[in-house]
C-alpha cells in the first residue's frame, strides 16, 4: 500500500504532465485539504520529491495569496542533461543524490530499467564501504565516469 507522500507526489506529477508548460502553481493548504492531511505533509513531499536532482525547480511565495510553483526542467538534448548532471555532481556525491540523478536518467529515457538498477547498486554505501568523505568522493568519480560513458556512446 502506498503512503500519503507517494500519493501526493503522484498526483502533482500528473498535474505537471498535463500542463502545457511543465509548470504548476498550487496552494499548499488546498492540496492538504484535498488529501486530508496537514500542510506540512505537502511541504515534505515538495521538499524531498521535487528537487533539482530530480529535475524540478520549486519557488514559493508566502502569505495570504501565497503559492508554490513547481517547474519541470526538460533538457533540450541528452547531451545537455549529461552536462547538467556532470556540473551538479561536483567532487562529492551523496548516495541519495546519485540515486536521484540515476532516476532522472531513467525518466528521461537515457538508460533502461536494468541499467538503472545496476547503476544504483554501484552507488550504494554497502558497495562503497569506505569512510566518509572518501566514499562520497569515490562515488562522484564513478558517477562522472558513468555519465561520460553514456555521453560518448550516445553519439
Amino acid at each position: 500500500m502506498r503512503n500519503i507522500s507517494d500519493i501526493i507526489e503522484s498526483y502533482l506529477k500528473k498535474v505537471i504532465q498535463s500542463s502545457k508548460s511543465d509548470m504548476i502553481e498550487i496552494k499548499r493548504s488546498e492540496i492538504a485539504d484535498h488529501f486530508e492531511c496537514v500542510p506540512s505533509q505537502v511541504n515534505y513531499v515538495i521538499n524531498t520529491r521535487f528537487t533539482v536532482e530530480k529535475g524540478y525547480i520549486v519557488e514559493s511565495k508566502r502569505g495570504g495569496g501565497g503559492y508554490i510553483r513547481i517547474m519541470r526542467i526538460r533538457p533540450k538534448s541528452k547531451s545537455e542533461l549529461i552536462d547538467e548532471l556532470l556540473m551538479l555532481t561536483g567532487d562529492q556525491l551523496t548516495q541519495q543524490a546519485s540515486l536521484d540523478y540515476i532516476a532522472r536518467l531513467f525518466e528521461e529515457g537515457m538508460i533502461t530499467g536494468r541499467e538503472q538498477r545496476l547503476m544504483s547498486k554501484i552507488m550504494h554505501r554497502d558497495i562503497l564501504s569506505i569512510p566518509l568523505p572518501m566514499r562520497d568522493q569515490l562515488r562522484a568519480k564513478i558517477f562522472r565516469e558513468l555519465l561520460m560513458t553514456l555521453k560518448i556512446h550516445d553519439k
